[in-house]
């Protein structure tokens, strides 16, 4: 786990941060360090701790033990008006009577910013948004989206040197969720924002990210690049949050020549690739639904199987298809709902193929 022992340099650095709300709750001790510049979010189920730590880094909540640094100034004891980190929340909280221009000098004003300047900034910030002909309008002349871009502005015509994002996307629709993703992630490499993202969404993690932490009770699971985490993960919980899973538990018969040979308590023989045999005999294997080869991709891949097909859901661009390998096997595939080689019934067999390389043994 990545951890930091000072807060030297530019960024910032979470020292075993520690938050108690009784003997049974508490959150860490948690680590981690986030590069000037970079997205990182902080992923997890609900009660995980991921928002309580984004409250003690922004002042909201006490820090019972450890240190959090920013650019080489700690600010765990500095009172939250003024440690000069940007907040966007779930809700944009737009002032009712105040203009869209106003809303965005809001911050401005309060700090002391003369009134040419702040007109000025203003009008580049909404610029940047998309909003640039938007300025007059009141907040509930506009969209969930364009509400939310407003708050963002907000936050970022302060030029904040850290900007704290609470699941600023979960209240918008699926369509409009997607595309302020696609927005939300260009302008922070335009602005090199240092970034910290709060989500329960393993899809908007994927998406954003440069690095993900994921949470759970209280504690950091793995820290990584989504493609570490994804194909990656270092423990089952991670490996069922991210993306769709099979995880089978099996124990080792043997290992040799860099191949693990193990049965899965349903009796279904395999060899998976190794550098070395884990140190327990009982392990879990990750096999992603869609590194499950089938027809003419299989070719001969060490793992050799007839399934048959039990079930089909159907998901507009994706279909995923439940297979059962004898002798009580269950896999789910996932391929592209066109897939000449699968039917579309959802009902038959399928000769299919299991790389060794494709197979994660995590170790329980």
């Amino acid at each position: 786990m990545e951890g930091a022992a000072h807060g030297g340099g530019r960024g910032l650095t979470v020292s075993d941060l520690t938050r108690r709300y009784s003997d049974q709750v508490t959150v860490g001790p948690i680590s981690f360090a986030v590069s000037e510049g970079e997205f990182f979010s902080l992923l997890g189920p609900s009660g995980c701790g991921k928002t309580s730590t984004l409250r003690c880094i922004a002042g909201f909540e006490r820090v019972d033990s450890g240190a959090i640094w920013l650019d080489g100034r700690r600010l765990d004891s500095v009172p939250a008006h003024k440690r000069g980190i940007g907040l966007v929340f779930q809700t944009p909280a737009l002032f009712p009577h105040l203009s869209v221009a106003e809303n965005v000098a809001f911050g401005l004003r309060t700090h002391g910013v003369d009134k040419g300047a702040a007109t000025a900034r203003v009008a580049a910030m909404l610029e940047l948004i998309g909003l640039p002909q938007h300025g007059a309008r009141m907040p509930s002349q506009l969209s969930g989206g364009q509400q939310q871009r407003v708050a963002l502005a907000r936050s970022l015509v302060l030029e904040p040197p850290l900007l704290l994002l609470d699941e600023p996307l979960s209240s918008l629709d699926l369509k409009l969720r997607v595309q302020m993703r696609e927005e939300l992630r260009a302008l922070q490499r335009r602005l090199r924002k240092t970034t910290i993202f709060v989500t329960h969404d393993q899809t908007e993690a994927l998406a954003l990210s440069d690095r993900i932490a994921v949470l759970s009770h209280g504690r950091i699971e793995q820290i990584g690049t989504p493609e570490e985490i994804y194909k990656a993960p270092v423990s089952r919980f991670v490996a069922d949050f991210i993306g769709n899973s099979n995880l089978i538990d099996a124990e080792v018969l043997g290992f040799a020549d860099g191949l693990l040979n193990l049965t899965t308590t349903s009796g279904l023989q395999l060899s998976v690739a190794q550098a070395k045999p884990p140190s327990r005999k009982n392990v879990t294997l990750l096999i992603r639904p869609e590194r499950i080869r089938i027809g003419s991709e299989r070719g001969r891949c060490g793992n050799d199987f007839t399934a048959a097909i039990t079930d089909m859901t159907y998901l507009g661009e994706d279909a995923q298809y439940r297979l059962l390998i004898e002798p009580a096997q269950s896999l789910l595939l996932v391929r592209k709902s066109g897939d000449q080689e699968l039917p579309f019934t959802g009902a038959g067999t399928l000769n299919v193929g299991i790389e060794p390389n494709d197979i994660v043994v995590l170790e329980r």
